[in-house]
């Protein structure tokens, strides 16, 4: 996936957190060169027993990865959407919704990841959802 995106200013994240980051990070890159399917099916699984994310958890989430990736900087959007999505599910044991679409005119695709019904860190543009991964509600 990929649209026109330039890199963004890069948080810090803590020492002791960057190891965590890194491994979900390299996860993401293994799992975003599988076919949408396996995708999907790999973070269905992931967000079993999940409550789900706030605007907040998601936030910190999406900054950590962006701090330790270069790719997850600038236009890795699907990596980047997979290992916030995990983070967030690691750190705080909540689960945001997880979204890929497209736009027609001009055509782009992206991935992102939202909570409390926004996108989180993105920037404004419409797309038309393709793939979608809630949190489970198991109340």
């Amino acid at each position: 996936m990929s649209v026109p995106f330039t890199s963004e200013p890069r948080p810090r994240v803590a020492w002791y957190r960057r190891p965590a980051v890194w491994v979900v990070v390299g996860i993401a890159h293994l799992l975003a060169r599988e076919p949408p399917s396996r995708i999907r099916a790999a973070l269905t699984l992931a967000r079993r027993g999940a409550r789900p994310a706030t605007a907040g958890q998601a936030k910190t989430a999406r900054d950590a990865v962006v701090a330790v990736s270069v790719s997850c900087a600038g236009e890795g959007c699907l990596p980047r959407s997979i290992a916030a999505a995990l983070l967030c599910r690691l750190w705080y044991g909540a689960w945001p919704t997880w979204r890929t679409g497209v736009r027609l005119h001009p055509f782009a695709a992206h991935a992102w990841i939202e909570a409390d019904g926004h996108p989180i860190g993105e920037p404004p543009a419409r797309y038309e959802p393709t793939l979608t991964v809630p949190p489970a509600y198991h109340y």
